[in-house]
């Protein structure tokens, strides 16, 4: 096997496998990238038997064949060159010798044939999407997902893939978001979830304009451009999260995203550092926004101005909850639902879009009595 390719490319290309690469493998075969030659492009797959990536990139092949490369130290290698072209031999022992201008180096590969096979994922369901919108339903989401093992059906996103519309829903107990993108369309309805790390890996090495999602029972492949991303799936009936949503809200108030969180951030440092717990006090156009750590003697108090003419409310916060929601909607204004102090929150971006809906629900704790 002999090829050579810019080492700048290799290095771009080994950057987006090695997420797929585990810390800690139970198999040392794992703890390779495989190199492979398709379609007159350099192949790169890793795996931890969970997550596949692959990625194509260009290079002058000499002597085709495949080999199973440690990962980590050849990154490392390439990572400390300038952008040069690097020469690869590999011989029947898989002993792998790359060179540059600069100087030779040695590796020991392994035989291709004990590389996991990853799956090619045939006449699943499909799902066009540009990579903008699908990173973008990754990203509203993702923060909300839950790190409870013992809940696995909610460790990832749950998609809800529709022919006109499709739903992406998080929840770890505590806050909730529902995405809606109408852009986002299958060619039959499904439904799926899929695991936290790999929506993260998505969105780190995807890069095209497009992203092909193809869906099987127990596998998803996200592809754009030269990167190719296949989950397994989480296995499991995810709750039915619209049983939580409360609708029968009747106070309303609308305030500036950033003024609001700005405030809920500078008040939470006076919060209890175990509860993190803020009050919100809701009266005619005006929210104030209180906490005190009675352990440290500390406590905070801002008041700002909104838009409110319902009963007066009394409701509390975890701050570092409320405070992903607000800064996860990208609208100057949020709108919050509110019924009781001891019934969730609704937030909401304040102007509507054509094309997307964003609904959040934040649970409320229970507050302390002081004044």
């Amino acid at each position: 096997m002999k090829f050579s390719v810019s080492s700048n490319e290799l290095n771009k290309g080994l950057s987006a496998v090695i997420g797929a690469v585990p810390s800690k493998a139970t198999l040392p075969i794992l703890e390779t990238i495989l190199f492979e030659f398709e379609d007159g492009k350099l192949k790169l797959s890793a795996t931890d038997l969970e997550i596949a990536i692959v990625e194509y990139i260009e290079a002058e092949i000499e002597e085709e064949g495949s080999v199973a490369i440690p990962a980590r130290r050849l990154l490392e290698t390439l990572r400390q060159l300038p952008n040069i072209t690097v020469f690869f031999s590999v011989d029947e022992r898989k002993n792998i010798n790359f060179r540059t201008d600069k100087g030779n180096y040695k590796l020991v590969g392994d035989d291709a044939d004990e590389f996991p096979e990853i799956p090619t994922l045939e006449n699943g369901v499909e799902i066009s999407a540009s990579t903008e919108n699908i990173n973008t339903a990754i990203d509203k989401t993702l923060f909300a997902v839950s790190s409870d093992d013992l809940r696995p059906a909610m460790m990832g996103v749950y998609f809800k893939i529709g022919t006109e519309e499709s739903k992406f829903v998080a929840t770890d107990g505590y806050r909730l978001v529902e995405y809606v993108n109408k852009e986002i369309k299958g060619s039959a309805e499904t439904e799926f979830i899929v695991p936290d790390k790999a929506l993260g890996l998505v969105q780190k090495t995807t890069s095209g304009e497009e992203c092909e999602i193809t869906v099987t029972n127990d596998h998803a492949r996200f592809k754009s451009e030269n990167t190719i991303v296949i989950t397994r799936l989480i296995n499991e009936q995810y709750p039915n999260y619209d049983s939580v949503i409360p609708r029968d809200n009747n106070k309303f108030l609308t305030i500036s995203k950033e003024q609001m969180l700005s405030t809920v951030r500078r008040v939470a440092i006076f919060s209890s550092s175990t509860t993190r717990q803020i009050r919100l006090e809701l009266a005619t156009d005006k929210l104030t926004i209180r906490a005190e750590d009675l352990d440290m003697s500390s406590e905070a108090k801002e008041t700002i101005a909104c838009e409110y003419s319902n009963d007066e409310l009394e409701i509390g916060f975890n701050a570092k909850y409320l405070g992903d929601v607000l800064s996860n909607i990208d609208d100057d204004e949020v709108s919050f639902e509110f019924s009781s102090p001891n019934r969730a929150g609704i937030v909401r971006p304040s102007e509507k879009s054509d094309h997307e809906e964003i609904l959040m629900v934040v649970m409320p704790v229970m507050l302390n009595n002081y004044s």
